[in-house]
């Protein structure tokens, strides 16, 4: 589907693409913009803290451990790649929607 360019299955694990805005007053999904799932984070994009903050909150936000988490490309970059177990694929999706809801 063209709308799902944003999630892909690889390998046994689901890919996300990810936009990133940090420096925000409170780190959570919201939504998709631009191809990809918007997360906002509250730490400053220094020394990896945004890269490490936005993968704590997809965690929490997913119910996942962080370690099951991996960042794959863009950690320098605002649009990110991340690796995630396959079988978190419906609360992706889910995070996505009430994100874009609100």
């Amino acid at each position: 589907m063209a709308g799902d360019s944003w999630i892909k299955a690889s390998a046994g694990r689901i890919l996300v693409e990810v936009k990133a805005v940090p420096g925000a007053s409170r780190s959570e999904a919201a939504g998709l913009r631009d191809g990809a799932l918007l997360v906002r984070v509250a730490a400053p994009p220094e020394k990896g803290k945004a890269n490490e903050e936005l993968r704590a909150c997809l965690a929490k936000a997913l119910g996942l451990p962080k370690s099951a988490i991996e960042l794959v490309s863009g950690a320098a970059s605002r649009r990110k790649r991340f690796s995630l177990p396959a079988d978190a694929e419906a609360s992706v999706r889910a995070l996505a929607e009430r994100g874009a809801g609100k």
